[in-house]
């Protein structure tokens, strides 16, 4: 009997990814807001009702589908750091977003899948957050290792920003300061937005030299979140 549930588990493990595939082409293809169960199943030769044994719904796929390609670019991201070694912070910083970067040109679709337009009718449950936070995670581990190090420089904020800025770092990281955990929010906001850019064409007939134009960017954002260049 157990020869046989592995065999059933190793076979349903199988198909499961091959759905994901070709899901994935077809978002590729056509988009998000149009994939379906039916037409995944029909290039797949399955018949729906069998599909519906692994993804009851078109919402279940998509969130297999976010849940694996914001765990791809986190490991993306963790993997860059790790090879980093001990580096100063606002060079593993520099190094996590260029990661980042390449990924996201590496897998456009899946980009577009997680931080371009949303599907229309759908909504992530909770069960992605731990897959969507890594790369965030990993930005403030960077910064928390800086600020027990030497510190990061801190930029007042406006009285009327600071209940905010407070609540944020209560939520997000409550030991560092809220002027860098506000900071941190807004850099994690400004890369997507400068990956987002080049990814889907923005940058055209306006920047040449990509690469280096965000490697800068992404000093910048160092800099931004108190980080310094030694």
């Amino acid at each position: 009997m157990t020869t046989v549930r592995g065999a059933r588990a190793r076979a349903r493990i199988e198909v499961t990814a091959a759905i994901k595939d070709e899901a994935r082409r077809q978002l590729a293809a056509e988009g998000a807001a149009r994939l379906s169960l039916r037409a995944v199943a029909r290039e797949l030769g399955m018949v729906s009702s069998a599909l519906y044994r692994y993804f009851p719904s078109r919402d279940d796929l998509l969130t297999a589908l976010i849940t694996d390609a914001y765990d791809s670019l986190g490991e993306a991201a963790e993997t860059a750091h790790a090879k980093a070694g001990d580096i100063a912070p606002a060079r593993r910083w520099v190094t996590v977003c260029e990661a980042v970067r390449a990924w996201a040109l590496a897998h456009p679709h899946e980009y577009a899948l997680i931080y371009g337009s949303p599907v229309p009718g759908y909504s992530a449950p909770e069960t992605t957050i731990p897959a969507a936070s890594r790369v965030g995670l990993l930005l403030i581990g960077i910064v928390r290792d800086a600020h027990r190090r030497r510190g990061v420089a801190r930029t007042p904020l406006p009285a009327e920003l600071q209940p905010e800025a407070r609540r944020m770092a209560a939520d997000l990281a409550p030991d560092l300061p809220p002027e860098v955990v506000t900071a941190l929010v807004a850099s994690w906001a400004q890369l997507y937005g400068l990956v987002g850019f080049e990814l889907f064409g923005q940058f055209n007939r306006v920047v040449e030299d990509r690469e280096a134009f965000f490697r800068h960017a992404a000093a910048q954002l160092a800099h931004g979140v108190g980080l310094v260049f030694s």
